[in-house]
């Protein structure tokens, strides 16, 4: 029904974000609501009913928001445990895991059992390449050496939602471009580091 939605970010909640578009402020349940930045921006939405209530979800990417409807598709995860999911770790590890039957990496989500674990290799092993390539591809690998950049970039959106200025963000970005982390390793290093300038 909706696809995306194009609007100013007013409000960040740890839950979700509202966004205004022609006066109307829609609430946006996401992964990492403080990864979007608060000027104007797209958003890919899914749009959730149920019973006893009617709910959109938001994405920064198309690819995002694929995973999270094929994670829906699974016995046993609802919306609430594929946004957990989407937050705690990049798309393509979660796929990496999925393809790799590893199910050690996936118990790791919260609401993930092993059970869960289970069915989301037997549902989804090889359903997801269309969408993200195949992650053991070597034409795949810039693709992959380009997700750090992504995070890191995740990472400074934070910072600056979270009230540090684009000076001071800028500052410490240079430092943080050659380390191999996820986006809340560099988040925990940027305030290390902005912290020690104060």
């Amino acid at each position: 029904m909706y696809d995306y939605i194009k609007g100013k970010v007013t409000r960040v909640t740890p839950e979700y974000l509202v966004i205004e578009q022609q006066g109307i402020g829609w609430q946006i349940f996401a992964p990492n609501p403080y990864s979007f930045s608060s000027d104007e921006l797209q958003v890919f939405l899914h749009h959730h009913v149920r019973e006893d209530a009617q709910l959109l979800f938001g994405f920064p990417t198309l690819e995002q928001r694929e995973l999270f409807r094929k994670l829906i598709s699974v016995s046993g995860i609802g919306p609430k445990g594929a946004l957990a999911i989407l937050a705690s770790g990049q798309p393509q590890h979660v796929i990496e895991a999925i393809e790799r039957e590893d199910e050690s990496y996936l118990v790791k989500f919260p609401g993930v059992g092993k059970k869960t674990a289970r069915q989301m290799i037997l549902d989804l092993k090889g359903k997801l390449t269309e969408f993200f390539g195949d992650p053991f591809d070597p034409e795949e690998t810039t693709a992959l050496l380009s997700h750090d950049q992504a995070e890191l970039e995740e990472a400074m959106l934070a910072l600056g939602a979270l009230g540090y200025s684009e000076r001071e963000i800028t500052k410490v970005k240079p430092q943080l471009r050659d380390l191999d982390l996820d986006t809340e390793g560099f988040m925990k290093k940027a305030l290390q580091l902005l912290l020690k300038q104060n």
